[in-house]
């Protein structure tokens, strides 16, 4: 017999709550998170908490989110020390309270990496990605009637390894997991789909040059420590980081 389970689970809270502009601290919250259902996604569990707080003329904890299918990006945090949470390959709107114990202490916390300033509570400033992403410039292709399928064929290899690269979300894990705080993997991915593909070859290097300058402004240096890969909620190779290095030096060269 199929159905959601009867049973509940009590966790205690640390939320890290830090009003715009002031100093932060990590709040604990216990009565508010007691009889929570195990099929509760993560932030349906924060929902419950902040409907409580409503309801005692409490603030609610301030946390981004959109589409909560793992597809936007937006509901990034530091759970327990983990980018989106301990279960890999998701993002933490796609992590269920059933991969916790009742009982838990569970620490919540907004990305921790100076290109990510706090907004308010869990939510950052992410704009440092949209700057490297606008720095990449364009992709030249002839305008008027669609082009017939064929007309460029793709190895098969070659369209995997680009979906694979055109996966990642921006959500920022790599970065806020990253001891050096380094955006590698998020600016290989995005430099990768572009540069495998025919449509991608006119700018491929002019784009490379431009979007590496970008980071390089705003982030860390990469160290290939790979916490970045192990916290991929897409699970985007640590390989597009060699393959934009390679793109670089290949760039560099070019313009002299």
């Amino acid at each position: 017999m199929s159905g959601a389970s009867n049973e509940t689970i009590d966790v205690v809270l640390h939320v890290w709550r830090q009003p715009p502009g002031g100093e932060g601290r990590m709040v604990t919250y216990a009565e508010e998170a007691k009889g929570i259902s195990p099929d509760m996604s993560f932030l349906e569990m924060l929902d419950t908490v902040n409907e409580r707080l409503i309801s005692k003329g409490e603030e609610p904890i301030a946390f981004e989110h959109d589409c909560r299918e793992g597809i936007c990006g937006s509901c990034g945090m530091m759970i327990n020390g983990i980018a989106h949470g301990p279960l890999g390959g998701t993002a933490t709107c796609q992590l269920h309270m059933r991969h916790f114990k009742d009982g838990d202490e569970v620490w919540v916390e907004p990305w921790r990496a100076r290109a990510f300033p706090v907004i308010k509570d869990l939510i950052v400033d992410r704009s440092p990605l949209d700057k490297i992403i606008q720095a990449g410039g364009f992709v030249s292709v002839n305008t008027g009637s669609a082009v017939e399928a064929n007309t460029l064929p793709i190895p098969k290899p070659v369209q995997e390894q680009a979906m694979d690269a055109a996966e990642c979300i921006q959500c920022g894990a790599c970065v806020a997991q990253c001891p050096n705080g380094a955006a590698q993997l998020f600016t290989a991915a995005k430099i990768s789909h572009l540069g495998l593909l025919p449509q991608g070859q006119p700018e491929r290097y002019q784009r490379v040059l431009n979007m590496v300058d970008v980071m390089e402004q705003h982030f860390g240096s990469c160290t290939l420590f790979r916490e970045c890969e192990a916290v991929c909620p897409k699970g985007i190779s640590t390989d597009f980081i060699t393959r934009m290095n390679r793109d670089y030096i290949k760039a560099r060269v070019k313009a002299g």
